[in-house]
């Protein structure tokens, strides 16, 4: 079954009622939304229900975690690619992005969670209006410090756990989290006495999770006597910072936290308000480079992150893939933020993040076309929501610098699914910065080649023209073969093939100069052989690609190497040759799949299916015309337009058609249409 839940590795204690109630909700009404100061476990609660067996849905059950999301703009990319869609791609023919998004799951059935959306609640509001209204079979599920505001919006308050009785909620939470930092602590509340006091300091923690949490963990250090002691005097670090005026239950939340702090070592304390920087997760280099300076030294900053996660300031989790990761809950980072505020460190620690992520994206696109491939491609994809902030944060402050890293970053707009983000990015840096330079030949490229995948294929030939004349200027031949390569596939695709061979074909190749190992050269000599291919040219096509696979075997890279096996089938279809092309076919598949590239799995359904029909195997070809159909509708246009590739489809659904009659057709292509493309 589709979806993405992340896994429940927080524990979770009690609310039954709470979770019928919202088993009700989601069974009746379209939109849910669980209020609740911060730290009350609306996240939990929502992602406990989610998880249950009956909610599964034929489209899925999928979370959107929008707490590291701050420009509003992005809210609708967002949710899209979560689900697996590339918006953006009709947004030149006068579509907007919700436009796109509402047609796109107009026929879908699903569960959609958006978490965290108190800082984005207008156009939460909006973009859910809209797709409620496009989609029957949509439920969504949202947690929020604030209600939406919506029309026919069921909202479940999450309250405090229950702090009555020997045995209540809130006392068997903070045990559990007492028995982690504690084993002999814990083993102590046995003692009635003593569990009578550790259920008065649930009391006075108003029975809130999070404070429940923090508190148990400070029996590492804390006797129980103490807690409540200082609870009875109601301490609160944060008295002279203007929070006195919170509500009760706030506060009682942002003095377990001060807590927390007060038990930091100093340096800890620091790490913790630098730490507050990072939207979403991140790793340890990068909390070491970006948080170190001053009393801080690099070399301790794992240590004294360990530190924090023993205290339970921050987590600690592992994604397959990307090792171990670290995050702050937002309440805990908000507190941190308010310190480095407090420190006037806001602005240079801000520039330290923003840098390092340029710097991380300028090696990414170094090693792109080598062996590393799939493994950048999972970090930088894990790295989504710091790339944005970083952007953000150097588009408002060092235009050059975002430009930079909007460029390099190509290979993540064009080959990893982020066109339309990604041509946002470019654009307002271009804007900002003066024409010259090789960063702006760059990023002038980059943003070409985000308008070819979407389509905008008029933009992306006057873009084309545009970074000739700049890579002309910068006298650079591998600025020179990428400028070439935009400029031959923006006349390809609406079928020129004459012109774009001209531009990217051998000759032109060897005029140009370069290396036949750059990204420039290898990407003209992948669309020189499709432009034979639509010359009917087959042999030298195929000839074309195995130079170009041979390439991509030397250098361990694996995106453009798929696109060589494609073509490889292409060439091999036209000579009738056709297990040889399903062969090559699934071979490609195979590679784009290790990159998720949904435009490329697109193609190569397409593509097997036309193979497979013409070995007489009409039921298989219709299945994956299907499966196609599905997977084009999450990348957008159809075949982008092409006509070529409009053709190839066109004629696998003829022979499947003539193998197995309309109607076996038709079935078989709607079994292959409801295949999940997640």
């Amino acid at each position: 079954m589709p979806g993405n839940l992340p896994p429940d590795t927080a524990g979770f204690v009690g609310r039954e009622a709470e979770l019928d109630r919202l088993d009700g909700l989601l069974d009746q009404r379209r939109l849910i939304t669980l209020t609740g100061v911060g730290g009350v476990g609306k996240s939990r609660l929502a992602l406990r229900a989610a998880a249950r067996p009956g909610r599964a849905r034929p489209d899925g059950v999928w979370w959107v975690e929008l707490s590291p999301l701050r420009d509003p703009g992005l809210l609708t990319t967002t949710l899209a690619h979560t689900l697996g869609l590339t918006v953006g791609v009709a947004a030149h023919a006068g579509q907007s992005l919700d436009e796109e998004l509402c047609a796109w799951m107009a026929d879908k059935s699903l569960l959609l969670v958006l978490d965290t959306c108190e800082h984005l609640v207008t156009p939460v509001r909006h973009l859910v209006g809209e797709l409620l209204q496009s989609a029957p079979g949509l439920t969504v599920l949202v947690t929020s410090r604030e209600r939406l505001g919506s029309p026919g919006e069921a909202v479940l308050e999450v309250r405090p756990l229950p702090c009555e009785g020997p045995d209540s909620d809130a006392l068997v939470l903070f045990r559990a989290h007492a028995r982690a930092a504690s084993p002999q602590a814990a083993a102590a509340l046995a003692d009635p006495a003593r569990a009578a006091l550790a259920a008065e300091v649930c009391r006075r923690l108003d029975g809130i999770p999070l404070a429940l949490e923090l508190a148990g963990a400070r029996l590492r250090l804390w006797s129980l006597e103490r807690m409540a002691h200082l609870l009875g005097a109601r301490f609160d670090v944060l008295a002279d910072t203007g929070r006195a005026a919170l509500p009760a239950r706030h506060r009682t939340l942002r003095t377990a936290i001060g807590w927390s702090h007060e038990l930091c070592e100093p340096l800890e304390r620091l790490l913790w308000a630098r730490l507050s920087v990072f939207a979403g997760d991140f790793d340890a280099a990068a909390a070491r480079t970006v948080c170190a300076g001053g009393p801080l030294p690099a070399a301790r900053v794992e240590r004294l992150l360990e530190g924090l996660v023993a205290k339970s300031v921050v987590r600690r989790s592992r994604e397959r893939g990307t090792g171990t990761r670290y995050r702050m809950l937002d309440t805990i980072r908000e507190f941190g933020h308010d310190w480095l505020v407090e420190l006037d460190e806001v602005r240079t620690v801000a520039d330290r993040h923003a840098h390092w992520y340029a710097a991380l994206a300028r090696a990414a696109e170094q090693d792109w076309m080598g062996p590393g491939q799939v493994d950048w491609y999972r970090r930088m994809s894990a790295e989504h929501a710091q790339l944005r902030t970083a952007l953000e944060h150097l588009l408002g402050t060092d235009p050059g610098a975002a430009l930079g890293m909007a460029g390099a970053l190509w290979f993540f707009w064009f080959s990893c699914g982020h066109l339309q983000e990604g041509r946002g990015f470019l654009e307002r840096a271009l804007a900002q910065v003066p024409p010259t330079g090789a960063e702006h030949a760059q990023a002038l490229w980059a943003l070409g080649l985000t308008m070819l995948l979407q389509g905008d294929l008029g933009a992306a030939r006057l873009t084309g023209i545009a970074s000739v004349r700049a890579a002309e200027a910068h006298g650079d031949p591998e600025g020179r073969l990428r400028a070439a390569y935009l400029r031959s596939v923006s006349l390809l695709m609406p079928g020129d093939p004459v012109r774009a061979l001209a531009l990217a074909g051998p000759p032109a190749r060897a005029g140009h100069g370069g290396e036949g190992s750059g990204a420039g050269w290898l990407l003209c000599q992948l669309v020189s052989a499709y432009a034979l291919c639509d010359l009917g040219r087959f042999e030298e096509a195929a000839e074309e690609a195995e130079g170009l696979r041979t390439a991509c075997v030397e250098l361990g890279e694996r995106w453009m190497r798929a696109y060589a096996d494609y073509v490889l089938a292409v060439s091999a279809l036209g000579l009738g040759r056709h297990a040889e092309a399903a062969r090559h076919v699934r071979a490609m598949l195979s590679g784009k799949r290790l990159l998720n590239d949904r435009f490329g799995i697109a193609l190569g359904l397409d593509m097997l299916a036309a193979a497979v029909a013409g070995l007489g195997d009409g039921e298989l070809a219709a299945r994956l015309l299907g499966t196609g159909h599905a997977w084009w509708r999450t990348v957008g246009r159809p075949q982008m337009g092409s006509p070529s590739l409009t053709a190839l489809r066109d004629q696998g659904e003829r022979q499947a058609r003539a193998a197995i009659g309309d109607a076996a057709y038709e079935s078989a292509f709607r079994g292959g249409a409801a295949t999940p493309t997640g």
